[in-house]
C-alpha cells in the first residue's frame, strides 16, 4: 500500500551506498514528529469530496480505540496555489485554501494559527470548531506547507478535542510512510 523504501531488507548484506540509502529513508520525516500513534492504525478511505479545481487527494481514518477519538484525515497537493516568495504567510491564508468548506461552510477559528513544519516543508496549522450540516460539531485542524509555489494542505476532523486531533494528524503526517508520499506528490510522481 505504500511505497517502499529501497534496500530495505534483511535478506543480503549492505554495501555502504545501501545502508546510507536504509538510514536515509529511515530518517525522513522523523526528525519533525516521533509517531506515537501507529501508521498502521489509520486506514485509507475513499476522497469523499465531489470534483474541484484540484486532484482528489487521500482520505485516512483512525478509530476511537487507536487514536482516541474517531479522527479523518484530508491531504492533498495544489500545485502553483501560494506565493513563490513567502509560502503560507498568515491565518487568512490558511483559512482560505485547507479544503474546511468542503467540510462545512460553517467553520470558526479557536485561535490564532501557529508555524509548523510537515515533511520539512514550512507552513501554518491552526484549530477550528465546525458546525457540520445535520447540526452537530466537530472539532478540526487546518495546515498548509508549502514548497516553492505548491502546498500540501490537509483537515484533519472528528467529534474530539482540537489539540488530540491535531496530536494524532501531525503524528501521522510526520510518519516516514507519509512523507514518502508526500514528498513524491509535491514532485508529481
Amino acid at each position: 500500500m505504500w511505497p517502499a523504501c529501497p534496500f530495505r531488507g534483511d535478506d543480503h548484506a549492505y554495501t555502504a551506498v545501501e545502508r546510507l540509502a536504509v538510514a536515509f529513508c529511515t530518517l525522513s520525516g522523523s526528525a519533525a514528529f516521533q509517531s506515537a500513534v501507529p501508521v498502521e492504525r489509520w486506514h485509507e478511505i475513499a476522497w469523499p469530496f465531489p470534483r474541484d479545481g484540484w486532484p482528489a487527494g487521500r482520505a485516512f481514518h483512525c478509530a476511537s480505540e487507536r487514536c482516541g477519538d474517531d479522527v479523518e484525515l484530508y491531504v492533498r497537493p495544489k500545485a502553483g496555489f501560494c506565493n513563490c516568495d513567502s509560502g503560507v504567510a498568515d491565518d487568512d491564508e490558511v483559512d482560505r485554501v485547507t479544503d474546511l468548506d468542503l467540510l462545512s461552510e460553517r467553520f470558526v477559528a479557536l485561535e490564532p494559527g501557529k508555524a509548523i513544519r510537515v515533511a520539512g516543508m514550512p507552513g501554518r496549522l491552526r484549530s477550528y470548531d465546525l458546525r457540520m450540516s445535520d447540526g452537530s460539531r466537530h472539532a478540526a485542524i487546518g495546515l498548509a506547507v508549502s514548497r516553492r509555489c505548491d502546498l500540501l494542505v490537509a483537515v484533519a476532523q472528528g467529534k474530539g478535542a482540537a489539540p488530540g486531533i491535531q496530536h494524532v494528524a501531525l503524528d501521522f503526517l510526520g510518519s516516514n510512510e507519509i512523507a514518502h508520499w508526500i514528498t513524491a506528490a509535491m514532485d508529481g510522481r
